[in-house]
């Protein structure tokens, strides 16, 4: 089953139209566009302006029949294919270094043996990404560009293939989409830009009935990671671990303070994304201390 890149939404909300609609469990392979909606892939588009509204496309929506508000939605993402060739930007307008350049600047990046091939000097391993999936949310419209409970922009490395991406249904159907693919991202995305490119992803999606957390969770071999969006890093911080202890207290059997020393001792709080109109972060927590070590 494949959805192509010609349906695509440019927010996450109940009121989108279906773009494909499956009964879960089931597998899917979704086409996306790069987040500048591919028009700037050709030489002589350098100062293209793009309007906003075709700033991160997300492919979609696609309505699971079986998933219900407070039930889950399981993402698995199996395999992420990308083009021979991405683009990656920096401007004096966006992210925390905007105030050192002028203008905008691109750098066009051609993709082969698992390496980018920056400026014919770096030749940089590839780490494929998910910038942008999410569910629309219970009220109201979401554009593209903004994180949060839904999941949407939250543009955090540990969304890669191999890894399950575990998201709150807050409507009928979920409404899934997904876009913003990364051939390579550092954590921050300082710059304001990953390796931006055009990809086709593959995941299977499940419905956990009954079960939901505040926050985005992503679980690979390893690890959980719990996701958090906030106007501020302090505020995403506090939510990222108050949603992790939450979430350890049914899989430890210890103590609050017990738990919370051990988070301390092994968990990480790492930076996803500092450049979107909110700040994302994520707390790792290693499986291997679990008692009960599954969602």
């Amino acid at each position: 089953m494949k959805l192509s890149s010609d349906h695509v939404v440019n927010t996450f909300c109940k009121e989108n139209k279906p773009a494909l609609r499956v009964e879960a469990p089931a597998t899917i392979t979704v086409s996306t566009l790069d987040c500048y909606s591919n028009m700037l892939r050709q030489v002589g588009t350098e100062d293209t302006i793009i309007p906003s509204e075709l700033i991160n496309p997300a492919t979609g929506p696609i309505y699971i029949e079986n998933a219900m508000p407070g039930d889950t939605l399981k993402i698995t993402i199996n395999k992420i294919e990308i083009d021979s060739m991405g683009v990656v930007s920096c401007g004096d307008d966006c992210g925390p270094l905007a105030k050192h350049i002028k203008g905008h600047h691109l750098e066009r990046i051609h993709i082969s043996d698992g390496k980018a091939d920056f400026l014919d000097k770096f030749q940089l391993q590839l780490h494929k990404m998910i910038g942008v999936i999410g569910v629309a949310p219970a009220e109201g419209s979401l554009r593209n560009s903004y994180p949060g409970r839904h999941g949407g922009n939250m543009d955090t490395n540990m969304i890669t293939e191999g890894t399950t991406l575990y998201l709150p249904v807050f409507v009928e159907g979920a409404l899934l989409a997904m876009g913003d693919v990364h051939a390579l991202m550092g954590d921050g995305e300082v710059g304001g830009s990953g390796l931006e490119i055009p990809a086709d992803i593959t995941v299977s999606v499940e419905v956990i009935s009954e079960k939901s957390y505040d926050f985005p969770i992503a679980e690979d071999d390893n690890n959980f990671c719990f996701i958090a969006t906030a106007p501020t890093l302090d505020e995403a911080s506090e939510k990222a671990v108050d949603t992790a202890l939450e979430f350890l207290k049914t899989r430890l059997s210890l103590e609050t303070h017990e738990i919370i020393m051990l988070m301390s001792l092994v968990g990480n709080l790492q930076i996803s994304q500092i450049v979107d109109p909110e700040m994302t972060v994520r707390f790792t927590f290693p499986k291997k201390y679990l008692d009960t070590p599954y969602f």
